[in-house]
């Protein structure tokens, strides 16, 4: 079945062209590099994975049930909307909200596979080419993932919300390299993935928490490289200069805020106007979903904080956003987690594999007995 089969709203069937500007950059220099950047393309090389035999893709998985989240977390529970809507409209909130979510997650993926080839080609030094070829093939992998995720076990995909694909053109179509840095390791990558640690640690599915932790691993890499390589050239940078990505930042955190809004998942489910504005009511006023908007901050004010950017006239607009308090958060302390989550779940699947091979070799030695 093509993915344009799954589209709840009809997709251009031809290609998303972006203009690209800027130079392609070679560099003569192979021996000199940053240690740290090093380390990290090391690490890189040394974390590859393959999504057919590191998932157990024979999990099943409810598509009206896709996380196992109580519905508290769907912002018009408890509304008179929810209250009208029988059991069946109820299932196709359930499954059309984890759908548009993973959707959105896929577009990122690629938009994060295109930049960081974007990267290889654009960014001067040869340690940040290393790297960034590194994590195009952790974005391809990402992508074949959820796509996966969405043709098998979902069955219902969204088109790319018009807030992502509007900061992905500004951030792919701006002919300085480093801002593929900013608009995808800070922002989009930053948001997805406190997106993906949020669901990851409230799922009680066995598939999508897989999913999720082990691509976390992968990004928790990514984030990191951007802050080294921004905050080392930031440093030299003008007044103007600095203030004209501040600008950039402001932008792309309020489309990536108002990303979060799903109107096109109300208008697909054959409710009337006015029920779909009584759900975007909601949605803008639901607790869940601000402490949910404010979390996803999580990982993109301090990084921002971290790489330089972080007048008052930034400070300020966090404020207004709610997430200013996040500035506080470790991000190494974050990435840590990431990593040992991932690596534990690795850890409890092998262990569960090894205890049912030898009930299997037990058993067949008492039959080889008998």
């Amino acid at each position: 079945m093509s993915t344009h089969d799954l589209y709840t709203i009809p997709a251009e069937l031809s290609t998303w062209n972006v203009e690209m500007a800027g130079a392609s950059r070679f560099t003569w220099e192979y021996d000199d590099g940053r240690d740290r950047m090093l380390a990290l393309y090391q690490k890189g090389k040394d974390k590859q994975w393959d999504s057919t035999k590191r998932i157990d893709w024979d999990l099943e998985v409810d598509p009206y049930d896709v996380l196992g989240v109580p519905d508290q977390t769907i912002a018009i529970h408890g509304t008179p909307l929810w209250e009208r809507m029988s059991e069946r409209t109820r299932n196709e909130v359930r499954r059309h909200g984890a759908a548009w979510q993973f959707s959105q997650f896929l577009h990122g993926e690629q938009g994060a596979m295109i930049c960081s080839a974007r990267i290889v080609e654009s960014v001067p030094d040869l340690d940040s080419k290393f790297y960034a070829a590194t994590q195009t093939m952790d974005e391809a992998r990402h992508a074949e993932t959820y796509a996966r995720f969405l043709q098998e076990k979902v069955g219902l995909a969204y088109p790319i919300n018009e807030h992502l694909k509007a900061l992905l053109d500004s951030t792919l179509s701006d002919s300085r390299w480093d801002m593929p840095y900013l608009g995808m390791q800070v922002l989009i990558e930053g948001l997805a993935l406190a997106a993906f640690g949020v669901m990851r640690d409230i799922t009680t599915k066995p598939l999508p928490k897989q999913i999720l932790a082990y691509v976390m691993q992968d990004e928790a890499r990514h984030v990191a490289f951007g802050r080294m390589a921004l905050r080392d050239y930031y440093r030299s940078l003008s007044e103007s200069e600095l203030r004209e990505r501040e600008d950039f930042v402001i932008e792309g955190c309020y489309l990536m805020r108002d990303r979060l809004r799903g109107r096109e998942t109300w208008e697909n489910l054959g409710l009337s106007k006015a029920e779909v504005d009584e759900a975007m009511e909601a949605t803008d006023h639901s607790e869940y979903l601000r402490l949910f908007r404010s979390l996803l901050f999580s990982r993109i004010v301090p990084c921002v904080k971290d790489i330089g950017l972080w007048s008052p006239r930034l400070r300020q607009a966090y404020a207004e956003m709610g997430v200013l308090e996040m500035a506080g958060q470790s991000l190494d302390a974050l990435m840590r987690q990431d990593e040992d989550i991932a690596d534990r779940l690795d850890a409890e699947r092998f262990a569960q594999e090894e205890a049912e091979r030898h009930a299997e070799v037990a058993e067949t030695v008492e039959l080889g007995k008998s």
